[in-house]
């Protein structure tokens, strides 16, 4: 039996966090920086910019310094034209998913504050190149290491007053103090600005859990030297880890989208349910109705969190029949679980455990393991089922209770 491997992220922002602060701190947690440079060169922007990486300190704090610095670079992009470049990367499902909600979430807060609608807005300061480098590099990033849980702590904003597009304003500035709503914050531990409001939304996109209650095992830890001066280290620090949550269920935010259909095949279905899943989804399903002069038709509904919902919305709009949705949002309750590897005599297994609020436990073998084990053995899959879980059960009992982490 094998440790679980890290499933969180948890950042700690006691000094603030920015863009560069962010792609540092997670390049110094060991994403590959070849490997991040190849995927930012889809963008249609290289020659734009040049992205810079290198060893850094602050106040005695070593880690990663990062920076992204404009070459040749053009106007400030609308909302709408960096959807649109961020389509055309060809990204993976959950990267576009991520990097449009980050914009999303700009977009709608800049909406917000000057009273246009979010795809009318144009981006100031985030719209520029290095703001579009550093959010998409997030999105890459995050994606690279793939955490179940984001979690974060209290968030340092700074102090004093920022210029911004539109004139001086105290610190937070205005988009950032409208993304962090509801966010646990402290104020004035530094002076100057230490969120920015491409920090910020990272944050509002990608963020589980603030101020966690559960048990956090740390694994690895990565520092993000930040570029400013403050009485405190200008330093991000992101640790990859185990977390367990202490209560017995987790509640976190999640939505769900319908749409009534009547006139798609039922083979369209398929594909389109497909490419959902591939979006992000956490469940799709079609439930049969009647509609207005009885037709027949489904109810497609599609459960998903917060992060992909954007994308998801758009999919079903452009790959179905349908004209309108409706989104609803809920507050989905988890049992605590945990994801082990075992040995058995026909392989690894994976099997997922969960913890009920009585305290026993059930667990259930990963299915596609098994159909995997069937083909390298060429047995039939309830024999390698029966096997499987057989000795899968043995371990677990013999095992005690919580020793697998």
């Amino acid at each position: 039996m094998t440790l679980p491997s890290p499933n969180a992220l948890f950042y700690q922002p006691s000094c603030g966090l920015s863009g560069d602060m962010h792609l540092a701190a997670l390049l110094d947690l060991g994403v590959p920086q070849s490997w991040l440079r190849e995927a930012l060169s889809k963008l249609p922007v290289t020659a734009e910019y040049e992205l810079m990486v290198a060893p850094g300190k602050k106040m005695g704090i070593s880690g990663t310094r990062a920076e992204v610095t404009t070459v040749d670079s053009s106007d400030h992009r609308h909302h709408s034209s960096i959807v649109k470049m961020i389509h055309a990367a060809g990204y993976s499902a959950q990267v576009e998913s991520r990097a449009l909600s980050i914009f999303s979430h700009i977009a709608n807060a800049e909406g917000k504050i000057h009273g246009v609608s979010p795809d009318k807005v144009h981006f100031h300061e985030v719209g520029a190149v290095d703001s579009i480098v550093d959010i998409v590099a997030a999105a890459l990033c995050i994606d690279y290491l793939n955490p179940e849980f984001v979690l974060c702590s209290a968030v340092e904003v700074g102090s004093g007053y920022v210029d911004c597009a539109h004139g001086r304003f105290p610190v937070p500035a205005p988009a950032t103090q409208e993304m962090l709503a509801k966010v646990p914050c402290t104020y004035g531990n530094v002076r100057g600005e230490s969120t920015t409001p491409t920090g910020a939304a990272i944050l509002a996109a990608s963020v589980d859990e603030y101020l966690p209650k559960g048990l956090f095992l740390p694994s690895q830890v990565g520092y993000g030297i930040g570029h400013k001066d403050f009485e405190l280290p200008n330093v991000l620090r992101v640790v990859h880890g185990v977390y367990t949550p202490t209560t017995p269920a987790r509640t976190r935010e999640h939505f769900q989208i319908e749409a009534n259909i009547d006139d798609m095949t039922a083979e369209a279905f398929e594909p389109l349910m497909d490419t959902l899943f591939a979006a992000g989804a956490a469940d799709v399903f079609l439930t049969p109705i009647v509609m207005k002069k009885s037709r027949a038709a489904h109810c497609l509904t599609v459960l998903c969190p917060a992060a992909h919902k954007d994308l998801i919305v758009e999919k079903i709009l452009n790959q179905s029949s349908t004209i309108g949705l409706r989104v609803f949002t809920f507050a989905k309750h988890v049992l605590p679980r945990e994801s082990l590897s075992i040995s058995t005599s026909l392989g690894q297994i994976s099997v997922k455990i969960v913890t009920q609020p009585d305290g026993r436990r059930r667990w259930k073998s990963e299915h596609n393991d098994i159909i995997e084990l069937a083909l390298t053995h060429n047995l039939d899959y309830q024999t390698v089922k029966a096997t499987v879980e057989f000795e899968v059960r043995q371990q677990l009992q013999d095992a005690p209770h919580g020793a697998s982490r």
